[in-house]
């Protein structure tokens, strides 16, 4: 470790050498070390088909859906199984919307866990379970939601995937990209509009993004403004001012020379030194074709 590096960053490996991690992110690889064991691999199929059990026998009156979720106030009266049992809460909404979302779900999170690998999934899943558990219990009274558990593997996926084009209704094409500003928008909706316990939701499942994603949007944000700033300092940079009308050199690429204008040509016609004297004069305007 350099005398300038702090005590708590590290660098990691890659193809093309080394890079910084900042501190948070490492704390995240030393548990991803520590839950490495006991990952569970297609946690995403486990929440889909647990949701989608829960969604089938409340839809055919064998289950109450309010026994599953979470209400703080309800587990410190001893009702303990809800700390689990309202990741399989479904969306309360039309079957055919709830289809669709679960096979989102299934699509984002396993697309995820591919990309992230088995260990670092179960532990993003894990952070924002805690997280919601956690702010859950700041209003008792509220009954607490896993939707925004589910829509942070959507966005996450969205970052990582942004070009990713899917059909809805297996018709209309549109990008991942257009969706996640859509989910955005909606949260800063609920987050404005929404109660305390909606806010605390939301807050903790971004919490949960931006710890895992946050340092790779920064880099992408920050390689962006250092592309656009390149592409306006190409675009406002020095213009060319003197171009010789045979071979083409300018007082950029050639700013040694003295470059000169034929009063025997029409228009104005400029020629480097080489040619100032040894060149056709144009005679018509039509004719003062640049090189």
């Amino acid at each position: 470790m350099s005398p300038g590096q702090p005590e708590n960053a590290f660098r990691i490996a890659t193809g093309a050498g080394t890079r910084h991690v900042p501190p948070c992110m490492s704390w995240l690889h030393r548990l991803e070390r520590w839950l490495g064991p006991v990952a569970l691999p297609n946690l995403t199929l486990y929440l889909v088909t647990a949701q989608a059990f829960v969604y089938l026998t409340a839809l055919l009156g064998l289950l109450d859906p309010t026994r599953v979720m979470l209400i703080p106030a309800a587990v410190m009266a001893g009702e303990w199984w809800r700390l689990f049992t309202f990741v399989a809460d479904p969306p309360a909404a039309h079957w055919v919307f709830v289809a669709f979302a679960l096979y989102f779900l299934y699509l984002s999170g396993s697309a995820l866990e591919e990309q992230w690998g088995t260990v670092r999934y179960n532990l993003f899943l894990l952070v924002g379970y805690l997280l919601v558990v956690g702010t859950a219990f700041l209003t008792p009274y509220a009954a607490a939601t896993n939707l925004f558990i589910g829509g942070s593997i959507f966005l996450a996926f969205a970052q990582l995937n942004p070009t990713f084009t899917m059909y809805l209704f297996l018709v209309l094409p549109i990008q991942i990209r257009w969706l996640a500003l859509i989910a955005w928008l909606g949260y800063a909706w609920s987050f404005a509009t929404g109660d305390l316990a909606t806010r605390l939701s939301i807050a903790a499942a971004l919490a949960n993004y931006f710890l895992f994603l946050g340092h790779d949007l920064w880099l992408s944000l920050r390689q962006g403004f250092r592309r656009a700033r390149t592409n306006a300092e190409r675009r406002d940079g020095p213009q060319v001012r003197h171009q010789c009308h045979v071979c083409g050199k300018t007082d950029l690429s050639h700013p040694q020379l003295d470059f000169r204008y034929c009063s025997k040509c029409a228009g104005d016609q400029c020629y480097c030194p080489e040619h100032i004297r040894n060149h056709e004069h144009v005679l018509t305007d039509g004719d003062a074709k640049q090189p």
